[in-house]
C-alpha cells in the first residue's frame, strides 16, 4: 500500500528546495532579508503552505516546512558572484510566477539554473567601456574636473577589465588590489592632477560600499539586528581594504601626506552634475547588462532622486539632502516593481545609492583618517554615517507612506470603484496584499 502522504512529503521536499534556491539568489542580488522572508512566505501562501517557517541571513537561509514527524529542513549558503541586471530581471519574473502560482516548484528550480548560466546581454568590450562611463558619470558628480573626468574614464575601464574574469580566490582581495593599482597610477602623476584623492575615487564605484551600509541600517531599523550589523561591518571592511590599498600605493611611492586630502574643485558649472546623472544611468545599463527596456526607468528613478536630493540642500544641510532623495524615488520604485511593466526595484536602487555617494564620503573619510588629516577625515566619515542615516530613513519613510496609501486605496477599491489610473498596487510580499 502506497502512503497517501508521500506526494505530499516529495510537494514539500521540493517547494522547500524551490524556496532556499530562489531566496538565497534574491540575497547575493542585494535584497533586504525582511522582504526575501515576506515575498518567501507570498509563494508558500500561493503553494498553499501554512506551517512554514524561514529565517533568512545575507549569507544563510533556512526553511521548515511541515511538523512534527513530517518536518522537513532546507538549509542553503548564499555564495557566488552577484547577479547582473538581466539575471536579477530574469530572477523577479520567476519569484512572481511563483507568487502568482504560475510555477510549479521543479520548474522554478530548472528556470533558476538557467539564471545562473545565462550569458551577459552585452559583450564583455561593452561591458569594461560601460565600467569607465559609470566612472565619468560619478566624477561630474563628485569632482567635475576636466583631468578628473579624463582620468576617471580610463581608470574606471582598467578596474573593469580587472573585475571580469571570475576567479573566487581573489575576489576577498580585489578591493586592496583594484584600490592600489588605481591609486598608484594617480599618485605618481599627481603632480598634473590637483585633487588626486577625489580623481581616484570614481574608478572604484562598484567597489564602494554604500548600497550595503544603507540596507544594513534599514535592516537595523526592522529589527533584523544580525543582519544588519553583519552589513554594516562587511561594509566598513569594504571601505577599510580600499583605504589600505590606497595607502599602500601612497606608501609606496613616498607620495606628500597633503595629497591624501579632498580639495574640492570648481567644476565645469550647474549643468555638469546633471549631465552626471545622464551618463551614470548609461554607465550602470551597459556594465550590469541591463535589460533593454530598463535604461529609461534607471533614468528617470536618477532624475528623481537627484531633483530630491537637489530640493533637499538648499532647504537643509547637504548631509540631511540624501533623506529627500530617497524619499523621493522609493515610492516610485515599488510602485514599478509592483506593477507588470517596471523592473525590480532592485534594478532601480543600486544606481540611486551612488547617485547619492554614501560609500565616496566614507572612503574619503577613512583614507584621511589614516592617511593624513584626521581631524577633517572624521568629520568627512561622521558626515558620510548622517548621510547613510539619512537615506535609509528615507526609505523607511518611503516604503511606510507607500504602503498605506496602497492598501488605502486597494480597501476602498473593494467598496468602490476606483478609476484605473488611481489603482495603486500593494508591493509584492506584502502581508496586506490583497488576492
Amino acid at each position: 500500500m502506497v502512503n497517501p502522504s508521500v506526494p505530499d512529503r516529495v510537494h514539500r521536499a521540493l517547494v522547500g528546495e524551490f524556496l532556499v534556491r530562489l531566496g538565497g539568489a534574491m540575497a547575493i542580488a542585494g535584497e533586504s532579508v525582511d522582504r526575501i522572508r515576506a515575498r518567501m512566505l507570498a509563494v508558500c501562501r500561493a503553494y498553499g503552505l501554512d506551517d512554514v517557517e524561514i529565517a533568512v541571513f545575507p549569507t544563510m537561509m533556512l526553511i521548515e516546512t511541515g511538523q512534527g514527524e513530517t518536518a522537513q529542513v532546507h538549509l542553503s549558503s548564499q555564495t557566488g558572484r552577484s547577479l547582473r541586471l538581466d539575471q536579477v530581471a530574469a530572477l523577479y519574473e520567476i519569484l512572481k510566477d511563483a507568487e502568482e502560482d504560475r510555477l510549479t516548484p521543479a520548474d522554478g528550480i530548472e528556470r533558476l539554473d538557467a539564471v545562473e548560466s545565462m550569458r551577459a546581454r552585452v559583450p564583455w568590450a561593452i561591458r569594461i567601456l560601460g565600467h569607465g562611463v559609470l566612472s565619468v558619470g560619478l566624477a561630474l558628480l563628485f569632482q567635475p574636473s576636466l583631468s578628473g573626468v579624463v582620468a576617471a574614464g580610463l581608470l574606471g575601464m582598467l578596474v573593469g577589465l580587472l573585475k571580469l574574469p571570475h576567479r573566487p580566490s581573489l575576489e576577498l582581495v580585489f578591493p586592496v588590489v583594484a584600490s592600489f593599482a588605481v591609486a598608484a597610477i594617480v599618485l605618481a602623476l599627481s603632480d598634473t592632477i590637483s585633487d588626486p584623492l577625489g580623481t581616484l575615487i570614481p574608478p572604484l564605484i562598484t567597489l564602494l560600499p554604500g548600497a550595503v551600509l544603507t540596507t544594513g541600517v534599514v535592516e537595523l531599523a526592522a529589527g533584523q539586528m544580525l543582519s544588519g550589523a553583519g552589513r554594516l561591518v562587511y561594509g566598513s571592511m569594504q571601505l577599510m581594504l580600499l583605504a589600505f590599498g590606497i595607502l599602500a600605493a601612497a606608501a609606496m611611492l613616498n607620495t606628500d601626506a597633503n595629497k591624501l586630502v579632498h580639495t574640492a574643485e570648481p567644476g565645469f558649472g550647474w549643468w555638469a552634475p546633471w549631465l552626471g546623472v545622464l551618463v551614470l544611468a548609461a554607465g550602470y545599463f551597459l556594465y550590469y547588462s541591463a535589460p533593454s527596456r530598463a535604461l529609461p526607468f534607471i533614468t528617470g528613478v536618477l532624475l528623481l532622486a537627484y531633483v530630491g536630493q537637489t530640493l533637499g540642500a538648499t532647504a537643509f544641510d547637504a548631509q540631511l539632502s540624501g533623506f529627500f532623495g530617497a524619499l523621493a524615488l522609493t515610492p516610485v520604485v515599488l510602485w514599478l516593481d509592483a506593477t507588470n511593466h517596471g523592473p525590480p526595484s532592485l534594478v532601480t536602487f543600486l544606481p540611486s545609492f551612488w547617485l547619492l555617494v554614501p560609500g565616496a564620503g566614507g572612503l574619503l573619510g577613512v583614507t584621511e583618517i589614516v592617511g593624513s588629516d584626521q581631524d577633517l577625515g572624521v568629520q568627512t566619515f561622521v558626515g558620510a554615517l548622517v548621510t547613510i542615516m539619512s537615506i535609509a530613513l528615507g526609505v523607511l519613510i518611503g516604503t511606510a507612506g507607500y504602503r498605506t496609501v496602497a492598501t488605502s486605496v486597494q480597501t476602498i477599491s473593494a467598496t468602490v470603484p476606483v478609476p484605473r489610473w488611481l489603482d495603486v498596487p500593494v508591493p509584492r510580499g506584502d502581508v496586506r496584499r490583497g488576492p
